[in-house]
Protein backbone atom coordinates (compact mmCIF):
# COMPACT_ATOMS: atom_id res chain seq x y z
CA UNK A 1 0.00 0.00 0.00
CA UNK A 2 2.84 2.54 0.80
CA UNK A 3 4.30 1.58 -2.55
CA UNK A 4 1.11 2.97 -4.39
CA UNK A 5 1.18 6.00 -2.30
CA UNK A 6 4.97 6.71 -3.46
CA UNK A 7 4.31 5.86 -6.34
CA UNK A 8 1.52 8.59 -6.97
CA UNK A 9 3.17 10.90 -5.73
CA UNK A 10 5.83 10.52 -8.17
CA UNK A 11 3.50 10.54 -10.74
CA UNK A 12 1.90 13.62 -9.92
CA UNK A 13 5.20 15.36 -9.19
CA UNK A 14 6.33 14.26 -12.29
CA UNK A 15 3.71 15.47 -14.29
CA UNK A 16 2.63 18.44 -12.15
CA UNK A 17 5.33 20.42 -14.23
CA UNK A 18 4.02 19.14 -17.69
CA UNK A 19 0.14 20.10 -16.45
CA UNK A 20 1.19 23.80 -15.20
CA UNK A 21 2.96 24.54 -18.80
CA UNK A 22 0.46 23.36 -20.86
CA UNK A 23 -2.00 25.55 -19.07
CA UNK A 24 0.17 28.50 -19.24
CA UNK A 25 -2.57 30.49 -21.55
CA UNK A 26 -5.62 29.16 -18.87
CA UNK A 27 -3.65 30.32 -15.62
CA UNK A 28 -2.04 33.59 -16.98
CA UNK A 29 -4.36 34.91 -19.65
CA UNK A 30 -1.26 34.74 -22.19
CA UNK A 31 -1.47 33.13 -25.48
CA UNK A 32 1.45 32.36 -28.35
CA UNK A 33 4.83 33.38 -28.03
CA UNK A 34 3.90 37.09 -28.19
CA UNK A 35 1.98 36.22 -24.89
CA UNK A 36 -1.11 38.01 -26.38
CA UNK A 37 -4.44 38.33 -24.85
CA UNK A 38 -7.15 35.27 -26.00
CA UNK A 39 -8.63 38.06 -27.99
CA UNK A 40 -5.39 39.67 -29.79
CA UNK A 41 -4.39 36.06 -30.33
CA UNK A 42 -7.81 34.90 -31.96
CA UNK A 43 -7.33 37.90 -34.21
CA UNK A 44 -3.73 36.91 -34.78
CA UNK A 45 -4.51 33.41 -35.68
CA UNK A 46 -7.09 34.47 -38.22
CA UNK A 47 -4.93 36.75 -39.98
CA UNK A 48 -2.23 33.90 -39.97
CA UNK A 49 -4.68 31.30 -41.65
CA UNK A 50 -6.31 34.16 -44.00
CA UNK A 51 -2.43 35.25 -45.16
CA UNK A 52 -1.24 31.04 -45.93
CA UNK A 53 -4.62 30.93 -47.95
CA UNK A 54 -4.24 33.86 -49.77
CA UNK A 55 -0.26 32.60 -50.92
CA UNK A 56 -1.86 28.83 -51.79
CA UNK A 57 -4.73 30.52 -53.76
CA UNK A 58 -1.49 32.86 -55.76
CA UNK A 59 0.62 29.63 -56.16
CA UNK A 60 -2.07 27.78 -57.07
CA UNK A 61 -2.89 30.36 -59.85
CA UNK A 62 0.51 29.79 -61.48
CA UNK A 63 -0.52 26.80 -62.52
CA UNK A 64 3.26 25.19 -62.96
CA UNK A 65 3.94 28.12 -66.02
CA UNK A 66 7.14 28.30 -64.78
CA UNK A 67 9.85 25.32 -65.02
CA UNK A 68 12.78 26.59 -63.07
CA UNK A 69 14.63 26.49 -59.88
CA UNK A 70 12.91 29.41 -58.08
CA UNK A 71 9.78 28.02 -59.28
CA UNK A 72 10.75 24.77 -57.59
CA UNK A 73 11.98 26.56 -54.45
CA UNK A 74 8.09 28.07 -54.45
CA UNK A 75 6.70 24.82 -54.28
CA UNK A 76 9.18 23.50 -51.80
CA UNK A 77 8.23 26.23 -49.28
CA UNK A 78 4.67 25.56 -50.09
CA UNK A 79 4.63 22.33 -48.92
CA UNK A 80 6.62 23.33 -45.91
CA UNK A 81 4.29 26.19 -45.10
CA UNK A 82 1.33 23.14 -45.55
CA UNK A 83 3.27 20.76 -42.92
CA UNK A 84 4.04 23.46 -40.51
CA UNK A 85 0.45 25.52 -40.45
CA UNK A 86 -1.44 21.83 -40.34
CA UNK A 87 -2.52 22.32 -36.68
CA UNK A 88 -4.31 25.76 -37.70
CA UNK A 89 -6.16 24.25 -41.10
CA UNK A 90 -7.64 21.46 -38.95
CA UNK A 91 -8.39 23.69 -36.36
CA UNK A 92 -10.33 25.87 -38.77
CA UNK A 93 -11.90 22.44 -40.51
CA UNK A 94 -13.36 21.71 -37.33
CA UNK A 95 -14.75 25.08 -36.39
CA UNK A 96 -16.45 25.21 -39.66
CA UNK A 97 -17.80 21.57 -39.74
CA UNK A 98 -19.05 22.16 -35.97
CA UNK A 99 -17.01 19.77 -34.59
CA UNK A 100 -15.07 19.59 -31.31
CA UNK A 101 -11.96 21.12 -31.18
CA UNK A 102 -9.90 19.29 -28.65
CA UNK A 103 -7.61 21.17 -25.99
CA UNK A 104 -4.64 19.55 -27.34
CA UNK A 105 -5.51 20.72 -30.75
CA UNK A 106 -5.58 24.45 -29.41
CA UNK A 107 -2.25 24.07 -27.72
CA UNK A 108 -1.04 22.58 -30.93
CA UNK A 109 -2.01 25.92 -32.58
CA UNK A 110 -0.54 28.20 -30.30
CA UNK A 111 2.60 26.63 -30.47
CA UNK A 112 2.61 26.69 -34.28
CA UNK A 113 0.96 29.77 -35.32
CA UNK A 114 4.25 32.09 -35.16
CA UNK A 115 6.14 29.40 -37.61
CA UNK A 116 2.89 29.25 -39.78
CA UNK A 117 3.08 32.71 -40.07
CA UNK A 118 6.92 32.85 -40.72
CA UNK A 119 6.30 30.31 -42.89
CA UNK A 120 3.78 32.00 -44.77
CA UNK A 121 5.94 34.70 -45.20
CA UNK A 122 8.48 32.91 -46.89
CA UNK A 123 6.15 32.18 -49.23
CA UNK A 124 5.14 34.99 -49.95
CA UNK A 125 8.31 36.37 -50.60
CA UNK A 126 9.79 33.46 -52.60
CA UNK A 127 6.19 34.26 -55.09
CA UNK A 128 6.97 37.79 -55.46
CA UNK A 129 10.53 36.55 -56.13
CA UNK A 130 9.19 34.73 -59.17
CA UNK A 131 6.43 37.08 -60.14
CA UNK A 132 8.64 39.89 -60.66
CA UNK A 133 11.54 38.48 -62.59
Amino acid sequence: MRERKTMFAVRVLFCMPLLLCSCQGVLTGQYGEYSQSREEFTLYVEDVFRLQNQLTTEVMMLGGVDDSDEYDALLQAEQNMHAICDPLNEYATNEIDGASISYFLRRRVERSAVACERAAKEVGAKLKQLTSD
